[in-house]
Order: C-alpha cells, then structure tokens, then sequence
C-alpha cells in the first residue's frame, strides 16, 4: 500500500481511482462530490470541472462499480444522469439552506470552511447576472458553491431557480464528460496520445481556464475601486478649493 500524500486531495484522479478494501468506490465519491460542491460550504476546495472532465474518460470503470453497461455512450449517458442528478440535489439543498439561513451567514465569522468574501462575490454575481447566474456559476470554481446559496438568500422564485437549476445541472454534467470521453477517444485514435498519462496537464488547463474570469473581475474590480478612490479625492480637494480659495 502506498503512503498517502495530502496533495492527493487536490488531484481528482485520486478520487475517481479511489478503493476501500479493494472495493472500487470512485463512483460514489464523485456523486458526492459533485453534491457537495454545489450544496455544501465545505465543497468550494473540491475539484469540480477536471473532475468530471476525467470521470469521461475513466466513466466505463466508473460505471462498472455501480451498473455494468454494455456500450460506451451507455455508460457516459449514465453516468452523465447521475451526475446531473447530484448537481440538482446539491443547489437544491443549497437553496434552502440560504432560505432559511438568511443575513446570517453575513454575520458569521471567516474559517477554514467558509469565507465570507466568496458569499459577498456570488452575491455581486448574481445580482449582475440574476437568473442566469445559476447557469454560469456551474462552471465557475467558488461561485457555484455559493450561487444557489445567495439565490435562497434573496428568495428567488422556487419554479424559476429549479429550472436554471436542473438546466445548468445538465449542461455542466454533460458538457463536461461527454468531453472528456470523447476528446481521450480522438487523442488516443487520431494522435496516439493517452490523455490518462498527461492527468497533471488536464488539470492545470481546466483549473487555469476555469480561474481567469474569476481573476479578471478581481482584478478589474480593483481597478474600478482604486479609480473611484481617486475620483472621490479629487472631489474632495476641489471642494477644499472651493471652502479655502488660495
């Protein structure tokens, strides 16, 4: 048995590949994931995106564990379902927990699970964004976690939350592994190259792709903070002039 590595947690192959007593439980643990990472607080750290990019291309071994399937499409069609299936569950069950939590979150206090700065951010977002923010935030680390918690928090209609809700639960799920599946099949057949062996590369482009925006709007907010701050000081010296003339 290998030692276990802490960053092992960070890679998602781990997952996907995990066994207990021999027993393959991948499968569970990505459905979990999934749930937990768009209904639990503790899920903003989870990889999300890159996991369901590899849970693709390893979905026959995935879907062995659960329901043996004869055919490819089959088992990426359900596995895709599945996965679907938890997202909904998950922001549901986030929904609800911002009904009923309401402005306390905004009072509770920064720790290891939760940081209130990710709330205020999924809260600008979805007010930039209303409804459709439900459907952006599935691919967007951080903020899906949050975006069905924020959506509960300011009582968005239940009908209109659950139909951008069980939309975005499929396009996420199935975007993302039919991808994954598919993409390894054209790189192994036209390129002679096993995506499974580069598994460090994915996650990397994936991560990278999926963090820009979230970097830029940081960035950029900063930008339009600091020129506001400027703004508002110049006001004020014009003012001063205009009280003390020299």
């Amino acid at each position: 048995m290998k030692d276990f590595d802490w960053m092992q947690l960070v890679n998602p192959e781990f997952y996907i590949t995990l066994e207990l007593g021999g027993v393959p439980v991948g499968i569970y643990v990505v459905l979990f994931i999934v749930f937990a990472e768009t209904g639990l607080f503790a899920g903003f750290f989870l990889p999300g995106d890159s996991l369901l990019f590899l849970a693709g291309i390893y979905s026959t071994e995935l879907m062995t564990t659960l329901i043996p399937l004869e055919g490819d499409f089959l088992n990426v069609l359900m596995l895709s379902l599945l996965v679907a299936l938890s997202g909904i569950l998950g922001n549901t069950f986030g929904y609800w927990f911002g009904y009923k939590s309401g402005s306390y979150l905004y009072t509770r206090q920064d720790s290891f699970f939760f940081k209130k700065k990710y709330l205020i951010q999924s809260h600008e977002f979805f007010e930039k964004h209303g409804g459709r923010a439900i459907i952006f935030a599935r691919f967007l680390p951080i903020i899906r976690t949050f975006a069905p918690i924020i959506a509960g928090v300011v009582k968005m209609d239940k009908k209109k939350f659950m139909f951008f809700n069980v939309l975005s639960s499929f396009m996420w799920a199935f975007t993302l592994i039919f991808a994954g599946h598919y993409l390894y099949e054209l790189f192994l057949k036209s390129f002679g190259i096993d995506l499974k062996a580069h598994i460090e590369i994915i996650i990397i482009g994936i991560v990278a792709i999926t963090t820009v925006p979230l970097i830029l709007n940081a960035v950029k907010g900063k930008k339009v903070t600091e020129q506001e701050a400027v703004e508002e000081a110049l006001d004020d010296d014009d003012h001063d002039t205009d009280i003390f003339p020299r």
